[in-house]
């Protein structure tokens, strides 16, 4: 072998050397890190359907006898949040109940079933799965005595809290006054009014929650 062939080689070898020295003292690049998508805003927005069940007992009537007993039926609905924290909505029930009371004249009366329309106001102040509320609007149910029966209307306020508990599902407590006038004007033809306090718990199936 010539010197300037070794020469030649000697500087190849030496320029692979660097080369190699030069790449291992690169940063190596590392893998992007997995994305992961930010999980779905909570929205009370949408409708639902529901049940509920509960107790009732009368208000001051002004005509003595008690007036309670037991209360169940359904409720739809729809509500908007207008913000994280304020939430609006609508919502319709009819109830079936043994509400009856005896008068002075020992005749018993009886409300066999009453609904409502109500508007509803709320807030989500500690949580946006829990919504503390407020609710009212009108209200209508049937009078029956012995002697007749008669369709009264009137109005209903009260509030509850319910919880946003599994996707698409919540649970509620609630609290009503309802106050059913005499439309008639006939004291006779059904006791003038029927004035109750409801209290019900409830479950909700939400249609599009989140």
């Amino acid at each position: 072998m010539t010197i300037k062939n070794s020469l030649s080689a000697i500087a190849i070898s030496a320029a692979l050397a660097a080369g190699a020295a030069q790449a291992a003292d690169l940063p190596s690049r590392k893998a992007a890190p997995d994305f992961a998508p930010p999980p779905p805003v909570f929205s009370w927005t949408g409708a639902y359907v529901g049940l509920n069940a509960g107790g009732a007992f009368k208000a001051d009537n002004g005509l003595g006898g008690d007036y309670s007993g037991v209360v169940g039926g359904g409720q739809i609905g729809y509500n908007l949040q207008l913000s994280p924290l304020f939430v609006v909505g609508l919502e319709t029930d009819f109830q079936g109940t043994s509400l009856s009371r005896n008068t002075w004249f020992g005749q018993q009366v009886s409300l066999p079933w009453f609904g409502t329309v109500r508007g509803r106001v709320g807030v989500t102040l500690f949580d946006s799965q829990l919504l503390a509320y407020g609710t009212g609007g009108f209200a209508y149910g049937e009078v029956k005595a012995p002697w007749s029966s008669d369709t009264h209307t009137g109005w209903t306020a009260g509030g509850g809290v319910e919880w946003a508990f599994l996707p698409n599902w919540s649970a509620k407590v609630e609290y009503l006054y309802t106050d059913l006038q005499n439309n008639s004007g006939w004291g006779w033809v059904a006791p003038q009014r029927a004035k109750f306090h409801t209290v019900r718990a409830g479950v909700n199936y939400h249609f599009n929650l989140f």
